[in-house]
């Protein structure tokens, strides 16, 4: 975990070297070194949760994340998680309350479930958005 923050540091002494030649207000994509002080607080999703098998209390892996829903608020609401399949092909998703995971020793698990219980659970259908969540205000 040490060695993760130390590069995570370095990352962002990096960063912070370019973003000194920026003018202030010309780069509307950067963070401020608040946000970026954030960022070294976080973990990436991506690296992190998707992709990433789920394990019962047994340890057996009963499926992968193949995605987040973000709920109207900005919170996480659900994982999506794909049980049985080959490759992708024949998996059934099923979304799983986010608070029903659990994150032990850097592996995801959702207790007391089965592989063949998440394949009887019906199956998840992505809604369809008409449009995109409206944007929020940008403190200035």
């Amino acid at each position: 975990m040490a060695l993760h923050k130390a590069i995570l540091v370095a990352v962002a002494l990096a960063s912070c070297i370019d973003a000194q030649a920026q003018v202030a207000g010309t780069q509307p994509l950067s963070v401020t070194v608040e946000q970026s002080q954030a960022l070294l607080q976080g973990w990436s999703v991506k690296k992190s949760v998707l992709g990433k098998s789920v394990y019962n209390d047994q340890n057996e892996k009963i499926g992968t994340v193949r995605d987040l829903i973000v709920a109207p608020d900005g919170s996480v609401s659900a994982a999506i998680v794909s049980a049985g399949g080959f490759l992708g092909v024949a998996t059934h998703d099923v979304a799983v309350p986010i608070g029903a995971l659990d994150v032990r020793s850097g592996n995801l698990y959702l207790p007391g479930a089965t592989k063949d219980a998440l394949k009887a659970t019906p199956e998840f259908q992505y809604a369809k958005v008409q449009s995109p969540p409206k944007p929020k205000k940008l403190a200035q």
